[in-house]
């Protein structure tokens, strides 16, 4: 009995995450760090790659050096990759490239930056014209124009996404 109770037991990681995104959006970057790591080792590397993704993907934000932040993006990514068939996959990519378009931009690594802005552009068709896509749509030309197709003249004043 109870083993049917798990196995009908919606699914609570995406719940989880939530919770944390919630907490760390309320001021506290630590603990929601701390959490998020917690989950990311609870999840291992074989866990469902949309949840891989979705939590790397906001651990990256979590974190203040941009190398680390990169690390986290890229993760989200490779887990990506590992479900593509996906729709909600698929949805996550403008998002995912701008995410590692910003975090290059911040290394001072603009040829990486304008690749990914780029494919954020590309994948930005799946989105739908709501609240989200619009935002998403929005921040990928802003960082267009921050970051130009230009040589090195793009490269000073790339503002963290951070707002740092």
């Amino acid at each position: 009995m109870a083993e049917q109770r798990e196995r009908a037991a919606p699914d609570s990681v995406p719940t989880r995450i939530g919770q944390v995104v919630m907490l760390h959006h309320g001021g506290d970057r630590e603990e929601a760090r701390r959490r998020l790591l917690d989950l990311w080792t609870e999840l291992g590397e074989h866990g469902d790659p949309l949840h891989r993704c979705t939590l790397a993907h906001y651990l990256a934000d979590t974190h203040d050096d941009p190398e680390d932040e990169l690390a986290w993006d890229l993760r989200a990514l490779t887990a990506a990759e590992e479900h593509r068939e996906s729709a909600a996959v698929r949805a996550l990519y403008p998002s995912l490239h701008l995410s590692l378009a910003a975090d290059y931009a911040e290394l001072g690594r603009m040829a990486a930056a304008r690749t990914h802005v780029r494919r954020a552009r590309a994948a930005a068709d799946v989105l739908a014209d709501d609240g989200y896509g619009a935002g998403v749509r929005a921040a990928i030309g802003r960082l267009e124009l921050r970051i130009g197709d230009e040589g090195p003249g793009g490269e000073h004043g790339i503002p963290s996404r951070r707002g740092g």
